[in-house]
């Protein structure tokens, strides 16, 4: 078999594999080439037969994953001869008997089941998945006897609320929160004094500060840039890539494609009225969905509870979405139910209906209930999963770019100013959550339901019909 050399990329990946500081999180954008360099710091040792690598995430699905750390791991390390995988074990055995395992932390208290262990080489993929504790506690199973120094390295991408954001605040311009270029890969120290750290600029200088320090006290940490445009390889494998970070909501675009670690969530960031052309009305028979989120609480003096809404949005062949229509409404759960019946008469049974269902029996319950009422429909309830702001991203994305229309109405200056104050300080977002879940279930269709295949076979047919009919 030929001799295969495995070496990084020029530029960060390069300098990530080559810099002797204790700690290194190499970190930004997506698609910069962190994991595989992460891969590739397991291989350094692999001669030694004592030594041995751990690499984390959080949790264990996200390292069998498609694309995930196993799958990576299969195509660099099957490469080398004598390499043997134990998919069951998550682990990799050299020729020499070194290792590289991969593993999870997934709960707080996973880190104890490490105790006793004494791991050369700790790797973190993706680190502010991580809380604080379980990355200084597995810090004290950075130990070895093997002959290297122990070491910590980790990728990750920008999050502005994660304690990383706070650990590597010197590598991050406070003001436009991207990383410093002049300062990547520079190496800091710091010791930990009662619950806090102290930094420094170098070792000496915290021994001479800080009396009573002893000389193999401090830690050397740095941070390396990570850039698209950096992984050449993936670039010209894949470069639509680029396209997909670009197509992303703006929070996530300046997190995943710039590297941005102070960009949060905020009022104006994932909806503006001027993304939506108003229009006096949607294409004639088009597939259409009515988005439910429901409340069930009347309204009374001084009080303001959530608002039941009702979107129903409609796609055309060309990926345009059109909402043409929100009812929205504050009552009790017999004037929600009835006002849901009355509303699917109105629409007709042509237009389909989803119905959230909240996490518990009581939800499962209600959903059930509102189903049966709807006989006749073509019904489906969907589980809310994942936070408000990471459900509303498709349809942030979509209406950035100007695929969402609205129909005139005077529910119109609620609807948007709803839309623009999204995540609200205060008031409502009940209007965001239809419109996400009904954008969802158009472009993620629910199993079963084939909501995609027939409303692009639909409205590509009524589409026909149109031109059909304009012909001379």
């Amino acid at each position: 078999m030929d001799a295969t050399e495995i070496r990084p990329q020029e530029g960060p990946q390069e300098t990530f594999l080559s810099t002797p500081a204790d700690i290194v999180i190499f970190g930004g954008a997506a698609g910069g080439g962190k994991s595989y360099g992460l891969l590739l710091e397991a291989l350094r040792h692999m001669a030694n037969p004592k030594f041995g690598a751990v690499i984390f995430r959080r949790e264990s699905v996200e390292i069998r994953k498609q694309g995930g750390l196993w799958d990576e791991s299969s195509g660099l390390y099957g490469q080398i001869p004598g390499a043997v995988p134990r998919e069951q074990n998550l682990d990799w055995r050299f020729p020499s008997g070194a290792r590289v395992s991969f593993s999870h932390l997934e709960k707080e208290s996973t880190k104890y089941a490490w105790k006793g262990a004494q791991i050369p080489f700790i790797g973190f993929d993706e680190l502010t998945g991580f809380t604080k504790t379980q990355f200084f506690y597995m810090l004290s199973r950075n130990r070895t006897t093997c002959g290297v120094k122990p070491y910590i390295r980790a990728t990750t991408n920008p999050d502005a609320d994660s304690w990383v954001a706070e650990f590597i605040a010197w590598w991050i311009d406070p003001d436009t929160g991207y990383a410093i270029q002049e300062r990547s890969g520079v190496v800091r120290w710091f010791i930990r004094r009662g619950d806090d750290l102290v930094w420094g600029d170098s070792k000496e200088e915290l021994i001479a500060g800080s009396p009573g320090t002893k000389a193999n006290e401090p830690k050397s940490v740095t941070f390396i840039l990570s850039k698209l445009e950096d992984n050449k390889i993936l670039m010209e494998k894949d470069p639509d890539y680029e396209a997909n970070l670009k197509a992303q909501t703006l929070v996530e675009r300046e997190r995943l494609l710039k590297g941005n670690w102070k960009i949060r969530p905020s009022a104006g960031l994932y909806f503006k009225r001027s993304y939506f052309e108003v229009i006096d009305a949607a294409p004639a028979g088009l597939p259409a969905i009515r988005s439910w989120d429901l409340a069930a609480t009347e309204k009374k003096e001084g009080s303001d509870p959530d608002w039941t809404v009702g979107l129903k949005l409609s796609r055309d062949g060309r990926g345009i979405f059109y909402v043409e229509h929100v009812e929205r409404f504050q009552g009790s759960p017999r004037t929600v139910e009835t006002a849901i019946s009355n509303i699917a008469a109105g629409d007709g049974k042509v237009v389909r209906i989803r119905i959230p269902q909240d996490p518990g029996q009581a939800g499962k319950s209600q959903s059930t209930y509102l189903t049966t009422q709807l006989a006749g429909y073509i019904v489906h309830s969907e589980r809310e999963t994942g936070d408000k702001v990471t459900r509303a991203g498709p349809a942030s994305s979509q209406a950035e770019v100007g695929n969402i229309k609205v129909v005139r109405g005077a529910w119109n200056e609620t609807f948007f100013s709803e839309l623009e104050n999204f995540p609200p300080t205060k008031g409502h977002d009940d209007q965001v959550d239809a419109l996400a879940g009904a954008v969802n279930a158009i472009l993620q269709p629910i199993p079963g339901a084939g909501w995609l295949g027939y409303a692009e076979s639909q409205a590509k047919a009524a589409q026909k019909s149109t031109e059909k009919t304009k012909q001379p």
